[in-house]
C-alpha cells in the first residue's frame, strides 16, 4: 500500500487545497495518470501518479486544505501493508511528531542534504508573487511524496521515515551511510539513535556522519511573519457596517504573509526618477507600425521596460543581487526579470529568464504567454521562480507613481507609473512631452542610495535614448 501525500508544488507552498479528484476509490491508476488537481498559493496544478495500482481510499475530500506531507489518499500496489506499519517508532509521542512533520521537496530521499533544499529555496524567489519561487520549483513537482518500500542497494539513496527525516533536518544529520533496519531497508529512529545529541559514544552506525551545527533563527511570531490579526470588531459594528466575512484564498493568504515578512524584515530604501519619454513612445509607435505590417504582435511599454531594466542590471550587477543571513551576498550572473501580474486570483510574478540576451519582440512574445497563463492559473512552479529582479507596472490603471514591496529573495523591485503628456521645459520653451516616473525599492543592506541612484540614471538614459534598448 502506498501513501500519497500532499506534494510541494512550489517553493513558497506550505499547504494545498484539493480542487478535483480525477480518480475515485476502485479506479485503476497507471503511471502518468492525473490523480487530482491541487490548488496552491500560486496556481491550480495537475498531480500525476508516480506508481501504478488501484486507488484504495481518498483521505482528503475536494475543497479541504492540508499541509505539505499530509496523507491525501492510499494507492494499493499489491505490496501489502501501508509503509511505516512495522517501523520501530510507533510510540505515541513519536507517531504524533511523525504525523505532523511536513515532507520536504525531495523528502523521500533520506540523504538529500538540507543545504541542497536551502539552495533550491534561494533560487526561487518567492515572490510577493511569490514567486519563487529557480527551476527548483519544477524539480519539486517531480519529487512526489510517494513512499515506497524498495530496498536500497549500497551506494544508492536510502529511504527514511518522515520522523527520521525531521530529526535529520533538526540536528543536521547525514544519513547517506546509515543502514536501515525497517521494512525494505527503510531507516527508522533506532538506526540513528547514536547520532542524536546526548547519545553514548560508539552508538553511531558505522560510517555515519553528523553535520556541523548551523545557526537557526528562532521561531517567528505571527506578527513577525506579517500574519498578525486585527481585533475582530464588535457585533454591533459589523451590523452597522453591513460587514460580510469573505474567506481568504490560499494565494491571498500567502501574499499577505510574504509581503508582511518583506516589509517587516527588509530595510526598504526608495529612489524615484522620471524620464522624458517622448522619443520612447515615438519609437514604440514606429516599431509597432512595422510589426503590424509584417503580421507580428505589437510590443508594449512594459516589454521595452523589461529590456531596459535588464540592460541596466547588466551595467550594475550589484543591484541584481540577494542578501543572505549570516552569509555572503549573492550576485546573480543571469538577469531573470519577474513581471508582477494582477490575476483574478491575486498577484503572481512569472519570470522571464535571461531578459538581457533577448530582443524586445522575443520578450513581448514570452511575456504575453506568461501573462495569459497567469490569468488562467496555469503557470508552473518553474515559471514563477528563479527571478533576480521584478517590475511592477500600474501605469495602465492611471497610477502616476507608487512604491512596491521587494519580492524576496531579490534585492530590488521597480514600480512604474503611467506615461502621459505633461508640460516640460525644453530650452526656453514649455512644450508637451511624454513623461514616465518610476521608483526603485531596494534592500538597503546590500544596495545603498548611490548605487540605486546610478541604476536609475542608467535606466533613464536608456528610456530617453530608446534605440539603445533595441540595439
Amino acid at each position: 500500500m502506498i501513501e500519497i501525500t500532499m506534494p510541494r508544488l512550489s517553493d513558497t507552498m506550505e499547504e494545498g487545497a484539493i480542487s478535483t479528484w480525477h480518480k475515485q476509490p476502485g479506479d485503476s491508476v497507471e503511471i502518468g495518470d492525473v490523480l487530482v488537481e491541487i490548488e496552491t498559493d500560486k496556481a491550480t496544478m495537475e498531480y500525476e501518479a508516480y506508481e501504478a495500482g488501484t486507488l484504495s481510499k481518498i483521505l482528503v475530500p475536494e475543497g479541504e486544505v492540508v499541509a505539505i506531507g499530509a496523507p491525501i489518499a492510499l494507492l494499493d500496489d499489491g505490496s501489502g501493508p501501508q509503509p511505516g506499519a512495522g517501523d520501530q517508532e510507533s510510540s505515541a509521542p513519536e507517531a504524533a511528531e511523525e504525523a505532523g512533520a511536513a515532507e520536504p521537496a525531495e523528502g523521500d530521499r533520506a540523504d538529500e542534504a538540507p543545504e541542497a533544499a536551502a539552495e533550491a529555496g534561494a533560487a526561487g524567489g518567492d515572490d510577493t508573487g511569490e514567486a519563487g519561487e529557480g527551476a527548483a520549483g519544477g524539480e519539486e513537482q517531480g519529487a512526489a511524496a510517494h513512499v515506497t518500500q524498495e530496498a536500497a542497494e549500497p551506494g544508492e539513496r536510502r529511504f527514511a521515515s518522515p520522523y527520521v527525516r525531521k530529526l535529520a533536518r533538526d540536528h543536521r544529520l547525514d544519513l547517506s551511510s546509515v543502514t536501515g533496519s525497517g521494512p525494505g531497508g527503510r531507516i527508522v529512529r533506532a538506526d540513528i539513535e547514536g547520532l542524536l545529541p546526548g547519545s553514548e559514544p560508539g552508538q553511531a552506525p558505522a560510517g555515519a556522519k553528523k553535520r556541523e551545527p548551523q545557526k537557526t533563527e528562532p521561531q517567528k511570531t505571527e506578527e513577525q511573519r506579517g500574519e498578525a490579526r486585527a481585533p475582530k470588531p464588535a457585533a454591533g459594528d459589523l451590523e452597522r457596517r453591513g460587514s460580510e466575512e469573505v474567506e481568504l484564498s490560499n494565494i491571498r493568504r500567502v501574499i499577505a504573509r510574504r509581503v508582511g515578512e518583506s516589509a517587516s524584515t527588509i530595510p526598504h530604501f526608495f529612489v524615484t526618477a522620471k524620464a522624458d519619454a517622448e522619443r520612447f513612445m515615438a519609437v514604440r509607435a514606429e516599431l509597432n507600425e512595422q510589426l503590424v505590417a509584417a503580421g507580428r504582435p505589437k510590443v508594449s511599454v512594459n516589454d521595452l521596460l523589461i529590456r531596459a531594466c535588464a540592460l541596466a542590471l547588466r551595467e550594475h550587477p550589484l543591484v541584481n543581487a540577494s542578501y543572505t543571513e549570516d552569509g555572503p551576498m549573492l550576485v546573480h550572473q543571469r538577469v531573470n526579470v519577474g513581471i508582477a501580474v494582477a490575476a483574478e486570483s491575486g498577484l503572481v510574478v512569472p519570470v522571464l529568464d535571461d531578459a538581457d540576451t533577448k530582443t524586445v519582440t522575443v520578450i513581448a512574445e514570452e511575456a504575453g504567454r506568461l501573462i495569459e497563463l497567469a490569468g488562467d492559473r496555469k503557470l508552473t512552479p518553474a515559471q514563477m521562480s528563479g527571478g533576480t529582479f521584478t517590475i511592477s507596472n500600474l501605469g495602465m490603471f492611471g497610477v502616476e507613481e507608487f512604491t512596491a514591496i521587494i519580492n524576496p529573495p531579490e534585492g530590488a523591485i521597480l514600480a512604474v507609473g503611467g506615461t502621459k503628456r505633461e508640460p516640460v521645459v525644453v530650452g526656453d520653451e514649455i512644450v508637451p512631452r511624454y513623461v514616465m516616473r518610476y521608483t526603485l525599492s531596494s534592500d538597503h543592506r546590500i544596495i545603498d542610495g548611490a548605487l540605486a541612484a546610478r541604476f536609475l540614471q542608467t535606466l533613464t538614459r536608456l528610456i530617453e535614448n530608446p534605440w539603445t534598448i533595441l540595439a
